[in-house]
């Protein structure tokens, strides 16, 4: 939650045996497991892919295939948390400015 200060307001509430994160009521992230997913969409899943990271996976059978495993170095620079969390953001909430085809 300290790494995320520059994100704005953040909360948290349990769920899947970790926490949800929050920022206003657009849910945003998973904390599970000593593990952080964030919400993906088309645009951004691709980018946790390249970087070999998984779909959340609460238990077996179930994958959350929108939710994905921040990378450790994203995880260990503030900077870049906050940028990659704001992108999980627009995703949740949905507010993405469309890409821009061709």
């Amino acid at each position: 939650m300290d790494q995320l200060k520059d994100l704005g307001a953040v909360r948290s509430r349990s769920m899947f045996g970790g926490f949800g994160l929050y920022r206003g009521d657009v849910f945003f992230a998973i904390v599970y497991e000593g593990g952080l997913y964030f919400k993906t969409d088309a645009s951004s899943a691709p980018r946790y892919r390249r970087e070999g990271m998984k779909a959340f996976r609460p238990r077996p059978g179930q994958v959350l295939k929108t939710y994905y495993q921040v990378p450790v170095d994203v995880l260990e620079n503030d900077a870049r948390l906050v940028e990659w969390a704001r992108d999980a953001v627009l995703a949740a909430a949905g507010t993405r400015p469309p890409a821009k085809k061709g």
